[in-house]
């Protein structure tokens, strides 16, 4: 974070001065909501929980070298004491990120202000976001969140890591509602946001795909109008390939930059191909030029997600060599997203995150390309928040996953026993020769699928977070290591 006394903090964020705390003291070093992260000169920010509460960690979090603690109540530590309970903290850590963000962000400082990319989708986003980040870093320092830290408390915690050398931020925004978007937002204006898709994630909170169009077109609604100048003004990303998203341009004052596969999109892919390894290649079009681009990634719908990356970057003033060179050496970050392993010559596709019928068949495409010529199992668990849509939903994947040919298909958790039902009714009119196998659990899961594999087979695990389905992989890789 930049360099703030503590009674400007408070100040910014609205807060009273409590116990020994200093006004002169500078807070320069990290904002945490963890003491195990606590490093010299950080900012401690204590919330509640259902098992543990903060303000219990602020005599270990000021013992590690935090000057203050964000607090909800008085306490012996140095504090910046807020009016109110655990929302007013999360409002205050707000108001302080906003602050940071517009620091950072002011034009007036020219090649030195921060560029703020926001990225949204139903599916794509983090591993878009990670794409990004990786390669408009060559153009300077740039921060990122790990994982998904798309919410209000993660949001502005990762805005609040860059500082004066900062030069790109790249923010994910998250909606589990109308309004959420709008407010991350508002926490760290961006410059450039990137719309990747509206699909299926979360219907079962949003009703159905309009409202989600809704929700995640606030990102483009919060850019600043359109300028000629290179590095000013907003500049809306989207999706020609998806209606919805292509619709958003009639939403927002910002310049609009479409990208995808037909001939009209500003940033184009053309003579896609996948191979063996899964990863795609393309001929990247951008700027009445053309580069090869050749992935690290696997599954084709990165492509999309590496078109998206390339727009941006084209913004940021990088030029389509780079940009191609940059894309064709990143490399996956966050876990457990189409995370490709080879163990005792199986190979394992672990895209246990999270899961939505887009990317569920996105998954099992790429696996359908990878067992070319070899066996495939498929280790698939409920996709949540779905609906009323969600048994049909369901019955499609399985189905699906009969029609790639796995030769095995274990299906965990009762809210998932609609993939079972489509790919046994499959079975049933002939149209699959595999195996249907019902599990309860990860670790049940995983013993079926020891009975079962063999070296040259291709697995897949894919299920929405609560099934915790990387639990499969760890356990069969363990078990082996013992």
């Amino acid at each position: 974070m930049i360099a703030l006394t503590l009674d400007r903090i408070a100040e910014i964020t609205q807060t009273a001065l409590g116990g020994s705390a200093r006004p002169d003291t500078v807070v320069d070093g990290p904002v945490v909501i963890d003491s195990r992260q606590v490093a010299p000169g950080a900012l401690f920010v204590a919330l509640g929980g259902e098992r543990v509460d903060g303000h219990d960690f602020a005599a270990t979090a000021v013992g590690a070298g935090a000057v203050a603690v964000l607090a909800s109540r008085p306490i012996d530590e140095p504090h910046l004491l807020v009016d109110g309970g655990d929302d007013e903290v999360v409002a205050a850590l707000a108001r302080l990120a906003s602050y940071v963000a517009r620091q950072l962000g002011d034009p007036e400082r020219g090649s030195e202000a921060a560029q703020i990319v926001g990225v949204t989708g139903s599916s794509g986003k983090t591993t878009t976001k990670d794409l990004i980040a990786q390669v408009v870093d060559h153009t300077g320092p740039t921060v990122a969140p790990a994982g998904s830290f798309n919410n209000e408390i993660g949001h502005p915690l990762t805005v609040l890591r860059a500082d004066e050398g900062t030069r790109n931020l790249v923010l994910e925004v998250a909606a589990r509602g109308i309004g959420h978007i709008a407010h991350l937002c508002k926490v760290a204006p961006p410059r450039i946001g990137v719309v990747l898709n509206v699909g299926s994630a979360h219907m079962g909170e949003f009703g159905d795909r309009e409202a989600i169009a809704k929700a995640k077109g606030e990102l483009v609604e919060s850019l600043p109008p359109g300028s000629d100048t290179p590095g000013r003004g907003g500049v809306a990303v989207l999706n020609a390939d998806d209606p919805r998203v292509r619709a958003m341009a009639s939403r927002t004052s910002a310049r609009v930059v479409l990208y995808g596969t037909g001939e009209d999109a500003d940033v184009r892919a053309t003579d896609v191909v996948l191979g063996r390894t899964g990863a795609p290649a393309f001929t990247l079009n951008l700027g009445g030029r053309s580069a090869q681009v050749t992935l690290s990634l696997v599954g084709a719908h990165q492509v999309h997600n590496a078109l998206a990356t390339a727009a941006a970057a084209a913004e940021l003033g990088m030029d389509i060599d780079e940009i191609a060179r940059a894309l064709g050496e990143a490399t996956p970050v966050s876990r457990w997203r189409m995370e490709v392993t080879e163990h005792g010559g199986t190979t394992f596709v672990n895209d246990a995150y999270n899961a939505n019928p887009e990317s569920m068949r996105a998954a099992l495409t790429t696996l359908g390309a990878l067992a070319e010529g070899r066996r495939s199992i498929a280790v698939l668990a409920h996709m949540a928040e779905l609906g009323e849509d969600g048994d049909q939903a369901h019955e499609r994947i399985g189905a699906l996953a009969a029609e790639t040919g796995v030769a095995h298909l274990i299906v965990v958790g009762d809210q998932a026993r609609g993939i079972a039902a489509g790919a046994e009714r499959a079975a049933a009119d002939g149209n699959w020769q595999g195996e249907s196998i019902r599990v309860p659990d990860a670790e049940a899961a995983a013993a079926a699928l020891r009975e079962r594999m063999r070296a040259g087979d291709v697995i897949i695990v894919k299920g929405s977070r609560v099934a915790a389905l990387e639990k499969v992989v760890d356990l069969i890789t363990e078990e082996d290591a013992q």
